[in-house]
């Protein structure tokens, strides 16, 4: 229904833009040609033609109407506050209003030529057009991203401040346009505010890209459990949340003695429960709060290595990942964790740390190997030794081998056969973990396989979410349901990737939640320009700001070595003395040039 009332209220500026059009001795058919229409205007309001093309990017278009609102009504001798509050925050009503008043007259903007107020000129006009050009920018060319959680580590790094190229995949058109400038999904200074109106609701398009998503390449993309969220939980999965209470409810009735029932009963209770937004978790006594869905574009931006593309058949055998029946290759930063019997208690004690985790004591050494404070635990304890566990690249390990007090060192591996419950796709039928997973056939755009009661779960969210708008799937005796029809076979309308983070024990990827959809594609990592250490990660080296300006990456709490880096597939390549001499090579011209432009004028004036 917005998009229709959208319509209605630009055709009615259109509308109203001819009447004026009229007033200034224009052709009233003029106004009715979208895109020319506002050429016209910028020209009969002495402004660049330039501006015309600005209307036709979505969601800076809304802003640039406002502008042009606020122009008109100036030019047509309108400066009322109402009026100027109108033609700015509603210019579609104000253009039908002014284009019907008989009294107005255009007037034109000369008396404006210099602007009288300061304010306008020197705050307002340039603000505007700032948050004009950076909204183009950041919408459909780069976008400023931080890493936020360890799952590409140490390829990309928790606290990397980077840049993402949009245009490597095509930037996507945005498909909820009224939103708050430079916010996701959430208000600034908020928790739980959103940031974004869906009153407008435009389809999904991508503009041409350089590219297409290929093996092994780190991609950017909205996260697709995130279409549904618990605002008191807003990082976490709401299925995920809702698969851990389904559990806990599970555990409490066979404790109690009552007769167990399919999970499905418990998922029921659990929705249930989660349906009062004033119920805690159980785990941390917060309100769940209101439970949300989430367009396409505001979903939680995740950053993964794409081990799978489209028609790939995926395979996990022991942590090792097989691409159509080929071995991959680890990435070279990859990190598993490791079981380190230990003699002595080298790594120290398990302790709780100040953000509520479970750590070791021995916080220098883990600093000093770069291993997460919160990535490290104690496995088991014997009366002679200790077990750690450890996250942790193959490098390290090796190091950790060759320290005094170590028995052994050997990689943690899920074995095959034992299903872990919040690994994909979450069904009994199907008993994979983390590294003993499928063979998996990712779909791609007019494959069509066939659809069971066995394999539904597999393919179900797809079909019923992101492949072709939403639809009612289920199992109904010995068939499978699709709105009201069965089913034996399905025509994938998108292709579909499957993502995981390089930190293969510690991450949230497609193993836990599924594939990801072509339309969520965001884009590519190509820049980091700025790294340092979070306190909770490295307690030691983390902590001081001001003293890490001294100290080298090791010691302190940046990391140099990551700064000004270019990034290809995970790998950093530094270009810092090419910039710096760019910089100095755009600073001495500059000079020369200005010393250059006052001898001409001092010969000139001689």
């Amino acid at each position: 229904m917005g998009n229709y009332i959208f319509l209605a209220l630009v055709l009615a500026s259109f509308y109203g833009l001819g009447k004026l059009f009229v007033k200034a001795n224009l052709p009233e058919w003029k106004a009715w040609v979208p895109v020319y229409n506002f050429f016209i205007l910028s020209k009969l309001l002495g402004k660049p033609g330039w501006w015309s093309l600005i209307m036709i990017v979505p969601g800076v278009n809304i802003l640039m109407y406002g502008v042009y609102g606020f122009n008109v009504a100036r030019a047509y001798n309108k400066i009322g506050t109402t009026d100027m509050v109108l033609a700015t925050v509603l210019p579609y009503v104000f253009f039908l209003k002014l284009g019907f008043d008989a009294q107005v007259k255009f007037v034109g903007l000369s008396k404006y030529q210099t602007e009288p107020s300061r304010f306008i000129r020197n705050w307002v006009d340039p603000i505007i057009f700032a948050v004009i050009a950076a909204s183009i920018i950041r919408g459909y060319t780069i976008e400023a991203f931080t890493i936020p959680t360890s799952s590409l580590e140490k390829s990309l790094m928790v606290g990397d401040f980077l840049f993402v190229n949009k245009f490597a995949y095509g930037p996507k058109i945005p498909q909820t346009p009224l939103s708050f400038p430079f916010a996701h999904h959430t208000m600034p200074l908020s928790e739980n505010r959103k940031s974004y109106l869906d009153w407008i609701k435009l389809p999904y398009f991508r503009l041409p890209g350089f590219g297409s998503v290929k093996n092994n390449q780190i991609v950017v993309f909205n996260y697709p459990d995130g279409d549904t969220v618990a605002v008191g939980d807003q990082n976490s999965s709401y299925y995920e949340l809702k698969r851990q209470i389904a559990y806990l409810i599970q555990r409490e009735e066979l404790n109690a003695g009552q007769a167990p029932q399919p999970f499905s009963h418990y998922l029921g209770l659990a929705h249930e429960y989660m349906q009062n937004p004033r119920n805690p978790f159980p785990w941390s006594n917060l309100p769940i709060g209101e439970i949300v869905a989430r367009p396409v574009d505001k979903r939680e931006h995740y950053v993964k290595r794409c081990v799978g593309i489209a028609g790939d058949t995926l395979q996990i055998n022991n942590s090792v990942v097989s691409i159509n029946g080929k071995v991959q290759t680890m990435p070279k930063n990859a990190q598993h964790y490791y079981l380190v019997k230990c003699s002595s208690r080298v790594f120290g004690e398990e302790m709780t740390m100040r953000n509520g985790r479970n750590g070791l004591s021995n916080l220098s050494l883990l600093d000093e190997l770069d291993i997460y404070a919160t990535e490290a635990g104690v496995e088991a304890i014997a009366k002679d030794s200790v077990v750690y566990r450890l996250n942790m690249t193959a490098e390290v390990a090796a190091r950790v081998k060759q320290m005094p007090g170590v028995i052994s060192v050997n990689r943690k591996i899920d074995k095959k056969g034992e299903r872990e419950f919040s690994v994909f796709p979450h069904d009994p039928a199907y008993a994979w973990n983390n590294d003993n997973f499928g063979p998996l056939l990712i779909p791609k755009a007019g494959l069509t396989i066939p659809i069971d009661t066995h394999n539904i779960c597999l393919y179900e969210k797809i079909l019923n979410t992101y492949d072709d708008g939403i639809h009612q799937v289920s199992k109904q005796g010995g068939q499978v349901v699709y709105d009201g029809k069965p089913i034996t076979s399905y025509t994938f309308k998108q292709d579909y990737y499957f993502m995981m983070g390089d930190n293969r024990h510690n991450s949230a990827d497609s193993r836990s939640w599924g594939m990801v959809p072509y339309d969520h594609v965001v884009g590519s990592p190509f820049f980091v320009w700025f790294s340092m250490k979070y306190e909770e990660n490295n307690p030691v080296s983390g902590k001081s700001v001001i003293k890490s300006l001294t100290k080298n990456s090791k010691e302190g709490k940046f990391r140099w070595e990551r700064f000004l880096c270019y990034v290809k597939d995970g790998t950093l390549h530094s270009i810092k003395i090419p910039f710096i001499l760019s910089i100095l090579g755009i600073w001495g011209f500059s000079k020369w040039n200005r010393r250059r432009k006052e001898k001409l004028t001092q010969k000139n004036t001689a």
